[in-house]
């Protein structure tokens, strides 16, 4: 393996390790370790849209034509999606407001190339002893489904305010959710696009 590569792997290892740490050290604040993220995992809708969906993509990988998706990266990203997506993008979120301080969004930003890019890399390097050649495309592409995601699984309806994204309330992670109901079609718009991403590979497996 050129060694770019291997320096490349040593610095996400790194960064891994260190937001790894961090959260540790922070574990009584970090929003994404609260029991109150961990409940709103939880509810019914998302986790049934979130079994769809791994399963959709742990099944669909081996026959999208793409040799670097198989069944292991791809219930690896989808696993560490759901558990973080809804954080990082609310944190990234919320830092642009200034409510979120450097170590949770250095934690967010890791969790988000974690699970978006460096798995896949992980995994790969480990199946075929070399660095994938679509690592750049996939930071792109997978990016654009984590943030679809994390948008995704954080829509919910307020009291008094309607349909918002859950970190834009003022006591993210924990809110007392309405009826999931009405969060229907704002939820669909973002399902929408990831299956239009998907359709290409949906297609090829279907020899069309």
């Amino acid at each position: 393996m050129p060694w770019p590569f291997r320096v490349y792997i040593g610095a996400w290892v790194a960064a891994t390790l260190l937001a790894a740490a961090i959260a540790v050290r922070q574990r009584r604040t970090l929003s994404l370790l609260s029991r109150a993220y961990g409940q709103g995992l939880t509810r019914p809708w998302k986790l049934v849209t979130f079994g769809l969906a791994a399963g959709f993509f742990v099944v669909i990988a081996p026959y999208s034509g793409d040799p670097t998706w198989d069944a292991v990266d791809a219930a690896l990203m989808s696993v560490l999606t759901y558990l973080t997506a809804p954080f990082s993008v609310g944190t990234l979120y919320r830092a642009l407001r200034g409510r979120a301080g450097a170590g949770p969004v250095y934690v967010a930003m890791v969790a988000w190339l974690l699970s978006a890019s460096w798995c896949y890399d992980g995994w790969l390097v480990l199946r075929d002893g070399r660095y994938p050649p679509t690592w750049a495309s996939n930071i792109l592409a997978s990016s654009i489904l984590y943030l679809s995601a994390g948008l995704f699984w954080s829509v919910a309806h307020a009291p008094g305010r309607g349909v918002v994204f859950g970190f834009m309330l003022d006591a993210w992670p924990a809110h007392h959710e309405g009826s999931s109901t009405r969060i229907f079609w704002v939820a669909a718009a973002f399902a929408l696009l990831v299956a239009a991403m998907m359709a290409p590979f949906v297609a090829n497996a279907l020899g069309l």
